[in-house]
């Protein structure tokens, strides 16, 4: 734990802002009369393969992480991946660990009135302590638990005709998150279909939709998300891949097929975008696809937007509200540090990162890494135009 505040003395000209980051305090100067500042940015030490099993078991593929109000680590993972020889010791798909990574319990899997995940995708713990969970098999839906894996409820069903006009069920949904203030459950809807929807996180009862820039969401979207004007396609990409309101009230979604992260208000009106590496196309470039997950330092601001990008194989960071670009770390690869596709990402409350890689390049890639905040550095940025990143 860092216990002393790192303070940036940089006094150029005037307009010092201070902030709060976890146990660690520090402040940021602007430039007067130009677009440039000295930005303190969160440096972070990775620890490699974190989470620990019980012997018997093996992990599988990661697909999401999420950190509870307890500061306990939850992992979804997909134990059909696994081959044969190995699947008879996989551990369940919901996995709870504590501070230190020690293992707590595990539950998950086909039961009683719901329709497990054939793949299992997303996981997000919301304010009241219910596990949320998604997937991105043909004819998954979402489902929520207690902590102890008691079954609560069933949004969509199986067998269905498959619509982005359907306000009763999901095609591929593919993360999910209950904003507090409204009670409300936002929904990357996902693989299949193409747009942002929301239920009420008590009785499943359909509120609205959206596709892109606040459009109405077409079946007919795009497939690529090449040679498509300075904004990009006018509907989402699919698949819409993550999903996050901050506690000022805006969306944040990771249109992974279109490159970006798009930001809206809670009611779906767009307010701003960046790109996440446009310029990488496939095959040279993984495959094509970037933005894959997001997640928010833990300030009380909530001044950093951390970006995984998939085919890149880093986290990005960004100053949340301008959007402008800061940082980035990581690269392809199986050492510490590196990454074997990545997917999901959570923050606790102490700034440390929690990552999830599917298709991994080896398999020791099928693992939890944890990235520890250890601080900040401090370096001018210059604002521009986000068509440009």
């Amino acid at each position: 734990m860092i216990n002393k505040a790192i303070g940036v003395c940089l006094t150029l000209f005037f307009g010092i802002n201070s902030y709060v980051f976890g146990q660690v305090s520090f402040e940021v100067t602007e430039f007067a009369e130009s677009n440039t500042s000295i930005q303190a940015v969160p440096q972070f030490y990775a620890e490699g393969s974190w989470a620990k099993l019980p012997n018997q078991w093996v992990m599988a593929i990661v697909s999401s992480t999420w950190v509870d109000d307890e500061g306990h680590l939850w992992v979804l993972q997909r134990p059909n991946t696994l081959s044969d020889e190995e699947r008879s010791r996989a551990a369940p798909p919901v996995l709870e660990f504590d501070e230190q990574g020690e293992f707590l319990q595990a539950w998950g899997g086909p039961g009683s009135g719901y329709d497990w995940p054939e793949s299992e995708h997303g996981i997000h713990i919301d304010p009241n302590g219910f596990v949320w969970i998604g997937g991105n098999g043909n004819e998954d839906q979402i489902l929520k638990f207690t902590k102890n894996g008691e079954f609560i409820m069933q949004i969509g069903r199986r067998g269905q005709v498959k619509t982005n006009a359907d306000t009763d069920n999901l095609w591929r949904p593919a993360d999910m998150f209950v904003y507090e203030e409204t009670n409300e459950l936002f929904v990357a809807d996902g693989y299949g279909n193409k747009r942002i929807i929301v239920f009420d996180a008590d009785t499943g009862v359909f509120k609205r939709m959206w596709g892109a820039f606040g459009n109405v969401p077409s079946d007919s979207a795009p497939v690529s998300s090449n040679a498509i004007g300075p904004d990009g396609h006018q509907q989402f990409v699919p698949p819409v891949h993550a999903i996050k309101v901050s506690e000022d009230g805006l969306v944040y979604v990771a249109d992974r097929g279109g490159r970006r992260v798009q930001v809206f208000t809670t009611t779906g009106l767009y307010v701003n975008q960046v790109f996440i590496g446009r310029e990488c196309h496939a095959p040279d470039c993984g495959n094509g696809q970037t933005a894959a997950g997001i997640a928010f330092s833990h300030d009380p601001e909530q001044r950093y937007l951390y970006v995984a990008n998939r085919s890149q194989a880093q986290i990005m960071i960004f100053d949340r509200q301008t959007l402008a670009y800061l940082d980035s770390f990581g690269s392809w690869g199986s050492e510490s540090g590196q990454f074997g596709t990545l997917h999901h990402l959570s923050v606790d409350s102490e700034g440390n990162l929690y990552t999830a890689e599917v298709t991994p390049v080896q398999p020791v890639n099928r693992r939890v890494q944890k990235f520890t905040f250890t601080g900040f550095i401090s370096y001018p940025v210059i604002e521009k135009n986000q068509r440009d990143q």
